[in-house]
């Protein structure tokens, strides 16, 4: 048995004793095991309560964590822990990440280019079908859908990526020894072939409102933004928003009927700021470089071979066409450059992209665009 992942599994079943105190601890003694073997005295410095101090130094959970790991094996759950090489890198960004993730499926859907997508439970037939079109069309670009599973919207997400047979990571928010909600068990059957169902709460942990808003904080963690399709004024998918944010992730949301109350959230966060999406492009172009160029491959955007000589400024004619109405002097909008050559905007997109990396154009704030040279 993983000694480390016992004491990882122990941390977290310690009443008491928070996600970011746990971290604070082992950040303090260097490890899980540390802690659990330093004295009541080093403990106590920690500024944790006194009963925490006291059910650490007992050893507390050491025992419930090995029982859990033989249940969790018994399930085909794998367990990652916050130690572990397969923990995804942007979730350890956060402020809180979670000790422990349960994971059935593909562990290796977790550290892909991600995206999440959430909404109401209770869309409208539009919602449905911008959610299905724009998870299909993001995961055939080869990002990573995540959402909630939760009825309406996200499982019209998870359904859009498996339908483009891509790859999707579902969030939940009870142990996984179950599904929530049950009529979406062979929904979680087909997302795990190809992607992952993951949760941090452990075994037997019923699907309580209260964990929703703390799973939500994972979604959003996992991914390099959040689109928002449907959302009434008080919908969770509000405080995935705002938890994105808190982040540092991007957030984008899909512009709906200003009659119906499900476009409240979305129309209002695009109000306040949120990217407004109607095409997976939108969502693409607000990513790193390094990762949008490998979500915009010039051989599958523009029907063309890489040109040997790019990074020499050697340029390609679509390359040329962009490049040439660029000015050094005053930054261009993505939509005039749309305007201005006659190309696809795929096609712009790919050049953009192609001749940021060869060093030749920098992006500005905005989507706005200037020669380096």
């Amino acid at each position: 048995m993983d000694e480390a992942l016992v004491y990882w599994l122990g941390l977290a079943r310690v009443e008491g004793l928070g996600v970011r105190s746990a971290h604070k601890l082992t950040d303090r003694f260097g490890s899980p095991q540390a802690a659990y073997m330093a004295s009541l005295t080093e403990l106590e410095t920690t500024g944790l309560p006194a009963p925490v101090c006291q059910a650490i130094f007992a050893q507390s959970g050491l025992k419930e964590a090995e029982k859990e790991i033989e249940a969790a094996t018994k399930l085909n759950c794998s367990l990652l822990t916050y130690s572990s090489e397969g923990y995804p890198p942007l979730l350890r960004q956060i402020a809180d990440p979670p000790l422990v993730l349960y994971v059935r499926g593909d562990v290796q859907a977790l550290a892909g280019p991600c995206v999440a997508m959430v909404g109401t439970r209770r869309p409208s037939t539009y919602g449905l079908q911008a959610a299905l079109r724009l998870a299909h069309d993001l995961a055939d670009r080869g990002l990573v859908i995540v959402s909630g599973m939760a009825r309406g919207i996200d499982s019209s997400a998870h359904r859009g990526a498996l339908e483009a047979k891509g790859r999707t990571v579902a969030v939940q928010g009870r142990g996984m020894d179950g599904i929530y909600p049950s009529e979406n068990k062979r929904l979680a059957e087909k997302i795990c072939e190809s992607g992952a169902v993951i949760s941090e709460f452990p075994l037997g942990t019923g699907p309580t409102p209260e964990n929703f808003p703390i799973r939500n904080r994972i979604i959003s963690g996992l991914s390099l933004g959040v689109v928002i399709v449907e959302a009434s004024e008080y919908s969770g998918s509000l405080i995935t928003a705002r938890l994105a944010l808190e982040q540092n992730r991007e957030v984008f949301a899909v512009p709906g009927n200003i009659t119906t109350p499900q476009s409240f959230g979305p129309n209002h966060l695009i109000k306040q700021g949120a990217k407004l999406v109607d095409q997976w492009m939108d969502v693409v172009e607000e990513f790193p470089p390094e990762i949008r160029v490998q979500l915009l491959p010039v051989e599958e955007v523009s029907g063309e071979a890489p040109s040997p000589g790019l990074f020499e400024a050697s340029l390609t004619p679509d390359q040329k066409a962009v490049f040439d109405i660029l000015r050094a002097d005053e930054a261009l909008f993505v939509d005039s450059i749309f305007s201005a050559v006659q190309l696809a905007p795929p096609r712009v997109l790919a050049a953009l992209l192609e001749l940021e990396m060869s060093g030749l154009i920098r992006q500005l704030p905005g989507k706005n665009f200037i020669r380096k040279l």
